[in-house]
């Protein structure tokens, strides 16, 4: 199988010109046509020689990939089906993931994925339930920005789909370092989040080395409850990724969030939003309510809007920032939770 160009830095790219025996300068224009032109074809860079990619593609591949299948949203939302060969201990397996494109005014995010299936086990998440099939390399992650319809017009982007992003860091980091580098996308890390059930020794890395903003998957403030969700609690509790997360400076434009999904009757009371309250108190962050959407074999349905609000409403009156966050593209099985990288839609 022969090395991808795409999720290489500028250095890398220069060095594989040289290897083919072109001049370093074919690898800048190599960067401006994989990352700025967002180029999926090798006849597109006319200003590189014929000979030159003739030299470039018998040794290289671009690593970019055309999606499978789309569905579009009544609301406007996209989702998108990415064939993908996944790196796993046994060998490599071949699967599929998904990314979501999220219209919002003149906002454009992608919800992007960085593993297909996930390992950490979350009882409400439907790609938690498929098991994992392996990480993406960063050609796969990228690819998900570039082999979308919308991709010129993308202004966001959140590391909240399929995976847990510091379960594979270094290919999110890679990733993350294309999209934010003058050689590579350009955009400011500010429009990037990444979101993480907590993995604090990776979290610790994420923390010290990017300035993108941090989602944390907390879903509830009592330890106890919050492992009967989520198996990582006891690995990682949540006072301890907060703890860490007390460490370092979110008063200025980089912002750390608290993802907490409504789920009726178990965590969504008033003394839950008061332990939620002691948990946070004194971080400058803020709370997004999320409403559960149902799966299968799970007891727990959604909270009612009015207990939503009133949760909400608490929070606030007690000095912790809380917003509910709009669902989007439940209807195409794109919302919080339930992606699947299932072939189940088509257009």
């Amino acid at each position: 199988m022969k090395e991808k160009l795409l999720g290489k830095t500028l250095k890398e790219l220069e060095t594989a010109a040289v290897a083919c025996g072109l001049k370093p300068f074919v690898g800048r224009q190599l960067a401006d046509w994989l990352y700025s032109k967002r180029a999926r074809s090798w006849d597109r860079m006319v200003n590189i020689s014929k000979a030159a990619r003739e030299a470039l593609s018998g040794a290289f591949e671009l690593g970019t990939c055309e999606a499978t299948a789309s569905v579009t949203s009544s609301d406007g939302t996209r989702k998108y089906l990415f064939p993908v060969v996944c790196g796993r201990p046994s060998g490599p397996e071949a699967s599929s993931v998904e990314a979501v494109m999220i219209p919002d005014g003149e906002r454009r995010t992608l919800c992007v994925s960085s593993q297909a299936g996930c390992r950490m086990g979350c009882r409400f998440c439907m790609t938690g339930r498929q098991g994992f099939h392996g990480n993406l390399d960063a050609a796969d992650i990228l690819n998900q920005f570039i082999s979308i319809d919308e991709s010129a017009e993308l202004t966001n982007a959140v590391f909240m789909g399929m995976g847990e992003p510091l379960d594979n860091y270094d290919a999110v980091s890679r990733a993350i370092e294309v999209l934010t580098a003058g050689w590579g996308f350009g955009w400011s890390p500010k429009r990037i989040t990444l979101s993480t059930i907590g993995v604090i020794p990776v979290l610790r890395r994420f923390l010290d080395g990017q300035s993108c903003h941090l989602a944390v998957s907390l879903h509830d403030a009592f330890p106890e409850e919050r492992l009967e969700l989520m198996p990582v609690q006891k690995a990682y509790p949540a006072e301890e990724v907060i703890r860490l997360i007390r460490g370092y400076d979110f008063s200025g434009q980089r912002r750390v969030s608290f993802e907490y999904t409504m789920f009726a009757g178990f965590n969504d009371d008033k003394r839950h939003a008061d332990a939620l309250t002691r948990l946070l108190r004194g971080l400058e962050c803020r709370v997004n309510l999320i409403r559960f959407h149902k799966i299968p074999d799970f007891p727990y349905d959604c909270s009612a809007d009015g207990v939503m609000e009133a949760f909400r409403d608490r929070l606030n009156s007690n000095g912790i920032t809380c917003t509910i966050r709009t669902s989007r593209g439940q209807d195409i099985m794109a919302a919080c939770g339930m992606l699947a990288g299932r072939h189940s839609h088509r257009e």
